[in-house]
């Protein structure tokens, strides 16, 4: 077992579970564009350093700020916001490869607008859940499925595991996929169990049952996707910040994979 993988986790789950229970809209906006920033930067760095690309970061930092104001903007004007954002991103991104006299390229900013919906715009359903009716408690149902999964999985298949799942991610075998599913499912069923004895919720077990199976497989795609960024650009982790699971985006890639979707079907209880 990776110790520095277990003490990682026993120092950050305590963290994260008081900033939930404690914090408010506000404070989790700005955890989370913290969060955002810091896993552009790495998204950023491994294309500059591989010499991949050289995406725009300023503008994908620019973009994160906009997080801390999801829950200050009036709603009424959130969809002009966010149908004003993307063409204006688009725009600016043209005007810097005009500017720069074609140095910054079509490649550089398809690779930033992409890093841009995949980390910044993936990270605001995060406060969306967060702040939708009972998001204090149904935020745990995306996180379960993420790090449910990715805890069962690396467990046994770690183990048990003998038949690869892809090259993308070479470790990684169906044994464990599966033992995730079945694990995410297990620990969001007790936790709808524990919500609607002891906090009087009314949650359906069925469909938080499929729901969670759902956001697990896709969790689980989320966590090939961003290999399949790693492999493309020859490095095996996209940072150091947190021992033992590389960086925040390492550690956040199958949450964040999920948040978009997970808001839509929480919708559905």
């Amino acid at each position: 077992m990776n110790f520095k993988r277990v003490v990682s986790g026993l120092i950050g789950a305590p963290i994260v579970i008081l900033l939930l229970i404690f914090g408010n809209v506000y404070i989790i906006d700005c955890v989370i564009a913290a969060l955002a920033i810091i896993s552009i930067y790495e998204y950023t760095k491994c294309f500059k350093v591989t010499k991949k690309a050289k995406p725009v970061s300023w503008i994908c930092y620019l973009i994160c700020l906009v997080i801390p104001f999801l829950h200050v903007i009036p709603s009424g004007y959130m969809g002009f916001v966010i149908g004003l954002a993307m063409p204006m991103v688009i725009f600016i991104l043209f005007l810097h490869i005009i500017f720069s006299n074609l140095k910054t390229t079509i490649k550089d900013a398809a690779i930033t607008l992409f890093g841009i919906i995949y980390i910044v715009v993936f990270y605001s359903f995060l406060s969306k859940v967060y702040g939708m009716g009972n998001g204090k408690a149904y935020i745990w149902f995306p996180i379960l499925a993420a790090w449910g999964s990715d805890i069962f999985a690396y467990a046994i298949g770690r183990r048990f595991g003998k038949h690869k799942f892809s090259q993308i991610s070479p470790n990684k075998s169906i044994e464990g996929c599966v033992a995730g599913i079945v694990g995410a499912v297990v620990l969001s069923l007790a936790y709808t169990a524990l919500l609607n004895n002891c906090f009087n919720y009314t949650v359906n077990y069925v469909i938080i049952g499929i729901i969670s199976l759902v956001l697990s497989v896709i969790g689980q795609i989320g966590d090939f996707s961003a290999s399949s960024i790693k492999r493309y650009t020859g490095i095996k982790d996209f940072g150091n910040l947190i021992p033992g699971h590389g960086g925040v985006l390492d550690r956040f890639d199958s949450l964040l994979f999920i948040a978009p979707f997970a808001y839509f079907l929480l919708m559905l209880i």
